[in-house]
Parts: structure tokens; sequence; C-alpha cells
């Protein structure tokens, strides 16, 4: 029994590190850069914004200061309570920018949408009057390197893709950011491959939803935001609409643009897993336990099996670990945390169960996806 385990744990390892799309070999989808064709393409910007006053303004601001591209702001303010749409218009008119920035204030929440959702839709339907040739989908805590979005445009003309995606660098300052930051992109790859992603041959699809460039034309076709309304995990279920209507991605990193929202607590940490853990697993208490097992079998498995005074078993768990350490090296390395973070999966993985259980607790008790005072996943009859 012990020495089945042992060989399955590490099967798992050599699957993951030699056959499943390279996900931990994060150098090969890093940020590209790249020059776009001669026409510049116009594009227009779509920032969802509720209660975002703290962050909004560098937002905007790396927006509006993108190096190469004729690009106009829709900023709609979801029902602040603070001065969202205040400080972002106060950033624009201080680096004389105001024509560029809409301030769409937004309606209230339909029936049948989840919140960012719904916010993003009217900002769309008030930029297609611009006609722009792609449509950025982005979020009010992120800052763009000036070259982002050009860089983004030569991706999607280069490769003839409709939808580019970048996972941006993630808030790393605290103690819990630390431990648990590098951990989230690491997991969000491993379920999405970014080689599986661009393989029109796959149907792996996913995107991350800070950065988002697409087609108007490709969005249509995958139905909108409309058809996804009620999505938890949007980004990823806008990617997988695009890929099956026909349309190319593209997924990568870049540790140039970046998130300035802090998760300074496990808690926080906690509950923004806690928030999309569930969906993920379709809401489903069977796959939760099979999540739960696989998890055991992949993360937990190998050190536990270094106390089993069984030689074998030992040295095959031993690999094992030794194997997953060398994979969530790299992102490690990335985040530019202590490179010892990299024995502690087993740990952080352990944590993540915790989260993913909090999540079905929540569903279950009717606050499915609760964010900033919204149930944006309730349990559906």
């Amino acid at each position: 029994m012990i020495l089945s385990l042992a060989i399955i744990s590490l099967g798992i390892w050599i699957y993951l590190a030699a056959a499943h799309g390279g996900f931990w070999r994060i150098g090969r989808f890093m940020e590209p850069g790249a020059h776009p064709e001669r026409r510049v393409p116009s594009v227009a910007a779509v920032v969802p914004a509720r209660d975002e006053a703290e962050f909004i303004a560098a937002s905007i601001t790396s927006l509006l200061q993108q190096h190469g591209v004729s690009m106009h702001i829709f900023l709609v303010d979801d029902s602040s309570k603070d001065r969202t749409a205040e400080v972002a218009l106060r950033a624009a008119e201080g680096i004389g920018q105001r024509s560029r920035l809409a301030v769409i204030q937004g309606l209230p929440l339909a029936e049948g949408w989840a919140g960012k959702l719904w916010a993003v839709q009217q900002g769309i339907e008030q930029a297609q009057s611009l006609r722009p040739d792609f449509l950025l989908l982005t979020d009010a805590d992120i800052v763009h390197n000036p070259d982002n979005v050009h860089n983004l445009l030569a991706m999607a003309q280069t490769g003839n893709y409709d939808l580019v995606s970048l996972m941006v660098k993630l808030h790393c300052k605290s103690f819990a950011e630390r431990a648990l930051i590098p951990a989230f992109v690491f997991f969000f790859f491993m379920l999405y491959p970014p080689p599986w992603i661009a393989d029109p041959q796959r149907r792996t699809a996913g995107a991350a939803g800070g950065c988002i460039l697409i087609r108007p034309q490709a969005l249509e076709d995958a139905g909108g935001i409309a058809a996804i309304r009620h999505e938890i995990i949007d980004d990823c279920a806008l990617a997988h609409r695009v890929k099956r209507s026909g349309g190319k991605i593209w997924l990568g990193l870049t540790e140039e643009t970046y998130s300035i929202r802090p998760y300074g607590s496990f808690a926080a940490i906690g509950r923004m897993i806690s928030r999309a853990a569930f969906s993920q697993l379709r809401h489903s208490a069977a796959l939760l336990l099979a999540a739960f097992a696989g998890l055991a079998i992949t993360y937990l498995a190998p050190p536990t099996l270094l106390l089993s005074h069984q030689t074998v078993p030992a040295v095959l768990g031993a690999i094992a670990w030794l194997s997953m350490s060398y994979c969530f090296f790299p992102m490690v390395r990335l985040y530019r945390v202590n490179p010892l973070w990299s024995l502690a999966l087993p740990v952080i993985a352990l944590f993540y169960m915790g989260a993913t259980l909090h999540s079905a607790l929540k569903f279950w008790s009717g606050k499915g996806g609760e964010w900033k005072g919204r149930v944006q996943d309730p349990a559906r009859p």
C-alpha cells in the first residue's frame, strides 16, 4: 500500500514535469517584445471599478501613458461608495489626458449578472461607439508597463490571435503573500498550461482577467459578455468561449505589469482563493472529494512518506518532493522570495485545500463568491 502510494506520487510528478505542457518553465511564455504592424490599431480599455479609490489613480495613469498606442479608456464606476470616479478624473487631468477618459456611472446590478461582468458589459457598450480594433479588459488595481499594450498588440498581430492575456505580477510583500502568492500563480498555470492554451488542437482555454486584449469580432462570435454573465471565473470562461467559437488565444506571464492590491494576511488570501475555488469544481461535492484525494497524493504524500520507516517508499517520496520543488522554483525565483519556499509546497497546498473547503461551505450557506458586499456565486435551483 505504502509502496504503491509512493510510486503513484512520484509518477504524478514525473508526468507534470515532463508531459504537462511545460507549465512550470515560465521563461518560455514571459511577455514578448515584438513589433506590431505599421498601422497603429485603436484600443478601447474597459475598467470596472467598485470602491477602488486607493488604486485607480495609478492604474488609469499607467493606461494613459502607454507608448505607441491609440487608446481611449472607459471607466465604469460600479456603485462605488468612495471617490473612485473623482480620483480617476483628477489623475487624468493631472497628466493632461482628460479627453481620453470616459467615466460611466454604472446602472444597478441586473438580475443574473455577476457585478464585475455587468460593469464590463456597460463599458463595452459605450466603447463600441469608437469602433475600436481591440478591446482591453483590465482591472482597477493593475499598473501597466508603458509598453504593455503595444506588446500585446504585437503578439495579437504577429500570431493572428483573437485573444491575448497576461498573468500580471501579483502583490508579494507581506509574509503571507510571500508564502502563498507564488503558489497561486503556479497552480493557475498547472490548471491552464499556456502551450496547451495556444494549441488549437487542444480544448484547454484560459486567460487572466487582469489583462485581456480581445478583438471585438471574436467577442461577438463568442456570444459577448452576456454569454458568461453569471460566471465567477469569468476570464477562463471567456477564453473557453472564444476558443470554442474558432478563435486563437494566447496566455503569457509578465513581471513588468503588476497588481498593487495587497493581501496582507493569510485570511485575506484565503478569502481571495475561496471566492472562486468551489466554482472551479462546478459546485460538485464529488469533485471536491476527488480534488482533495488528488492533492493529498500529489503534495502531501511525498513528505509523509519520509516518515514511513520504509527505505524504498521514503526514497521515492524524497524524489517526488524534490521534483515538485524543482518545478516550483522558477516561480519562487520570479517573485524574488527565499528559495527555501520552493520546499514548502506541501504545506502551502494544505492551506489551499482548506480555502477550497471554505469555498464549498460558503456556497452551501448561500454566500458563494462573496466580494465587496455582493454574493456573486449563489446556489441556483
